[in-house]
């Protein structure tokens, strides 16, 4: 089982992106996705995240500008970056937390895609 990430890439500053991740292998149930942010010399940070349930987290910095949302069919999620700044420069992982039969839950990190906005 593992993340497969999609998007990102070069965008002027006011642009929008959008970043799409999938659970691929023998997935039973996807508890929660989510996207991290990294920029050097910082910690990663919390983007935005959904949970199985549709509930939605977002940091304070993103608020009205992404939103996530969930396919579970696919277990996929899918993040919509509009209004972008030049801050909202980072690598961005998608993280999940994965449940495979018999029971066994993968706290799983796809590889990280730069998003550059130019200002």
């Amino acid at each position: 089982v593992q993340l497969q990430a999609y998007g990102g890439g070069f965008v002027q500053a006011g642009g929008f992106l959008r970043l799409s991740c999938a659970a691929t292998g023998r997935v039973a149930h996807v508890s929660h996705m989510g996207w991290y942010r990294q920029v050097p010399g910082k910690e990663r940070e919390l983007v935005a995240s959904v949970t199985s349930g549709d509930k939605t987290t977002y940091a304070e910095s993103v608020k009205g500008r992404f939103s996530i949302s969930r396919d579970a069919a696919r277990n996929s999620a899918t993040l919509q970056m509009n209004s972008l700044k030049p801050e909202d420069t980072a690598v961005y992982y998608c993280n999940a937390e994965v449940i495979t039969m018999p029971y066994e839950s993968h706290d799983l990190w796809g590889r990280g895609t730069l998003v550059t906005v130019s200002s």
